[in-house]
């Protein structure tokens, strides 16, 4: 079992930035893929980004593509979330996510195993 821990968020004003970590116990990111979803009151969880174990490879959701920027450190077993020039509609909870996979080609909640219990992002004007 895969326990997950994000941290980083908070409160930011509209076109600030902040970064997201997400840290692994129990087993590492080695042979894992990861990613990161968000979610609104009353909304399904979305996709955000995610980034392979494989080659590295990284997918983005149309919403922020140019915006967030997602990476890992294997050494610390940590992956992390860059978001830039971030807006109101980002006002959510982020979610870190994983497998035991080598592509992090996957874009839906029921195609990962282990998730985090949510970091709150909050953007003001």
């Amino acid at each position: 079992q895969v326990q997950l821990v994000e941290s980083g968020g908070g409160l930011v004003q509209a076109g600030g930035s902040l970064r997201l970590s997400c840290a692994a116990s129990g087993r590492t990111f080695r042979g894992y893929s990861a990613g990161w979803f968000r979610q609104a009151p009353g909304k399904e969880r979305e996709f955000v980004a995610s980034i392979s174990w494989s080659d590295g490879s990284t997918y983005y959701a149309d919403s922020v593509k140019g915006r967030f920027t997602i990476s890992r450190d294997d050494a610390k077993n940590t992956v992390y979330l860059q978001m830039n020039n971030l807006k109101p509609e980002g006002t959510t909870v982020y979610y870190c996510t994983s497998r035991w996979s080598a592509s992090g080609r996957s874009y839906t909640v029921s195609e990962y195993e282990y998730w985090g219990q949510g970091t709150q992002v909050t953007v003001y004007s």
